[in-house]
């Protein structure tokens, strides 16, 4: 069960760091996949793709399927809140905007969680989270600049991200409420097929996908990594951490993107790093370290 004051443990410090990298990598992925798919068909190819690839592994665990409606309707709901609708309104929004932006507004999630929690009475609200959320926030933002372009269609780009920032706060709740017992490894897998069920038929309806060409290497290579790496075992990690550490502390996770970004950027790519770029991480640490509020109380106590 998640702690009840809300702090993280250095294990699950250390896996909200490899979720970072792991969800980082899908901007990445989709602006390079949106070049030759539409972007329902994208999600779908996601949701489907990392479905199959856990489906084995839950065979090796020997974890059965949900029974009947009611066993499936827990993750329908997180199906359609964490997978179908974000993801959509996420990557279509990348067709308005630059991927940087994106990022960005993705990391308005944790405020949305912390909101959405407060709203349903599933947690208090609590000063110093908003405000560590909020700080966090402006790190991004100095990290990342804002990257506003003038291009047609923006404005919707950027509600649309937004949307999609909003609709994982409510995935958290559902979460945290209808999956206390299942498994990280079924949960993932179960919610992922329900999506797959949805973005079948949406992006069917819409896109008709057997029409298109079939897309090059670059593309499928996209498409993979997306699946396996940013869906199938990001999911995995991310309801590890719901159970141990909580919803609302699993979110923060939208904070340390960029900073992942930016770090790979540097050790894998040898990018230069600015001071703008430092002085951002430096604000983003500040603010988790008040979110998880533990040095702060050794401070009153030390006074």
């Amino acid at each position: 069960m998640p702690p009840t004051d809300n702090r993280i443990d250095a294990r699950d410090w250390s896996l909200l760091a490899v979720l970072s990298v792991l969800w980082g990598g899908s901007f990445f992925f989709n602006g390079a996949a949106l070049r030759e798919l539409p972007p329902l068909t994208l999600v779908f190819l996601r949701v489907a793709l990392g479905a199959a690839m856990l489906l084995p592994l839950l065979r090796m665990r020997g974890i059965s399927f949900p029974r009947g409606t009611t066993g499936w309707k827990p993750f329908v709901a997180i199906g359609l809140l964490n997978n179908a609708i974000p993801f959509s309104l996420i990557v279509i929004g990348q067709t308005f905007i630059p991927s940087g932006l994106a990022s960005i507004l993705n990391a308005t999630t944790p405020l949305f969680t912390v909101l959405v929690m407060a709203a349903a009475g599933e947690e208090a609200l609590h000063i110093r989270r908003v405000a560590g959320v909020a700080l966090g926030l402006v790190g991004v933002i100095i990290l990342r600049g804002w990257g506003l372009e003038t291009r047609p269609g923006q404005g919707l780009g950027i509600l649309l991200c937004l949307g999609g920032a909003l609709s994982y706060g409510f995935a958290a709740l559902a979460a945290r409420r209808l999956l206390k017992d299942s498994p990280p490894l079924g949960t993932a897998t179960f919610q992922l097929m329900a999506s797959t069920v949805m973005m079948a038929i949406i992006a069917g309806v819409v896109e008709q996908p057997w029409r298109l060409a079939v897309p090059g290497v670059a593309t499928w290579s996209a498409v993979l990594g997306l699946a396996a790496l940013s869906t199938a075992f990001a999911y995995i990690v991310f309801f590890q951490i719901i159970r141990r550490s909580g919803a609302t502390n699993v979110m923060l996770v939208t904070l340390l993107i960029p900073v992942t970004a930016i770090l790979l950027g540097w050790l894998v790519l040898g990018e230069p790093i600015s001071m703008r770029e430092i002085a951002g991480a430096i604000v983003i640490g500040s603010a988790l370290l008040v979110i998880d509020g533990r040095i702060l109380n050794l401070l009153r106590r030390s006074e």
